[in-house]
């Protein structure tokens, strides 16, 4: 997209600067994710530059490409950070990519990871800004098999630790509300829509959708053009992912994340205003994995800030309590991971309407 700004190419940089390996796919089944997520970090490092930078030294990007297998995006990042070409790692990727990089890294380096998560996975300099499944996924499934009255349920995901994760705490939740899981699955990447039938045979009353990226958006495409209109709850829709699917006029396809560019709060209108002001009325649109990468590259700063060093020790020591504000308001860590409001979004065209925060 023109509007994407590439502040990666190929240049000297300053001998002084606190070089920010960003790790977001912009290639595989989450490569929709690049654009804005790049777009994001980038304005929170212009922010950053225009006052103080990182410790009174100027930041700057390394892309690395989250999209690819786990075990080569993780030997990037060892080698760039044995290197000393990257002295910290920000991002918002699939969670196999995150266990691999975290090991990569063996805290060597601090390490934000900004999307929702399974989870665990605590260790020394890494810092989590998503949701875990109790926090992100509970709510809506909760109001769908309340309110709603779902009782049935089928789960479908991607065969890796976060759907899975995910759903079985969506079981803990259904069995306690008397509701039943007709059917599970995990599948590969690219072979969603080959389980379309099986699902629509389990006649559940709601779906919890743990597929991803292209994958997420080809099976909704499939289940409308199918005429199906069962409720929907994803744990990884968003603004792109909607519009790649080509909008919802169902009313049943719900999203639940800690953010939607639809907030209507003064912080998050701040936010968009400036994201337009930098890259244009067509930049890539904002979304929750892409706005999570401005919270990760703030909350790095905020941390070197308290501790006065890029040490992982002195970060971690000084982690609980550090604040940062974003579009979803005040953020602060607790053992290393943020607890905020999650919204649940129900799609209307091309947009998606908030139904209330969860806390």
């Amino acid at each position: 997209m023109a509007a994407t700004v590439d502040p990666f190419e190929a240049r000297v940089l300053p001998s002084d600067a606190i070089r920010i390996g960003l790790v977001v796919p912009v290639s595989g089944v989450l490569g929709l994710m690049g654009p804005c997520a790049i777009n994001c970090a980038v304005l929170a490092a212009e922010e950053l530059n225009a006052a103080a930078g990182i410790l009174g030294r100027p930041v700057e990007l390394v892309l690395i490409d989250g999209g690819r297998p786990a075990a080569d995006v993780a030997a990037e990042v060892s080698g760039l950070v044995g290197s000393g070409t990257v002295q910290a790692v920000a991002g918002a990727h699939a969670s196999d990519v995150r266990v691999e990089v975290v090991t990569a890294v063996a805290g060597r380096v601090p390490f934000v990871y900004a999307p929702p998560y399974e989870g665990g996975g605590h260790a020394p300099g890494v810092y989590f800004l998503g949701e875990t499944p109790d926090r992100q996924l509970a709510p809506g499934v909760e109001w769908l098999a309340g309110t709603r009255r779902a009782r049935r349920w089928f789960l479908l995901g991607n065969d890796y630790i976060w759907p899975r994760r995910v759903h079985a705490s969506a079981r803990r939740r259904l069995h306690a509300r008397g509701a039943s899981v007709v059917g599970e699955s995990f599948v590969r990447y690219g072979e969603a829509v080959r389980w379309l039938d099986r699902v629509a045979d389990a006649r559940p009353d709601a779906i919890l959708l743990t597929l991803i990226g292209s994958d997420l958006m080809a099976f909704n495409r499939a289940y409308a053009a199918a005429g199906l209109d069962t409720a929907r709850l994803c744990g990884a829709l968003e603004e792109h992912g909607l519009l790649g699917i080509g909008g919802d006029g169902t009313g049943e396809l719900y999203a639940s994340m800690g953010y939607f560019r639809a907030l209507p709060t003064e912080a998050g209108q701040g936010f968009a205003e400036r994201y337009a002001a930098r890259f244009g009325p067509d930049a890539p649109l904002l979304n929750a994995h892409g706005h999570g990468c401005y919270e990760a590259v703030a909350m790095l700063a905020a941390l070197c800030a308290r501790a006065g060093s890029l040490a992982v020790p002195a970060l971690d020591a000084v982690a609980d309590g550090t604040t940062i504000t974003s579009a979803r308001g005040t953020l602060t860590l607790l053992d290393r991971q943020i607890r905020h409001p999650v919204h649940l979004g129900r799609a209307d065209g091309l947009d998606f309407f908030l139904q209330k925060p969860f806390h």
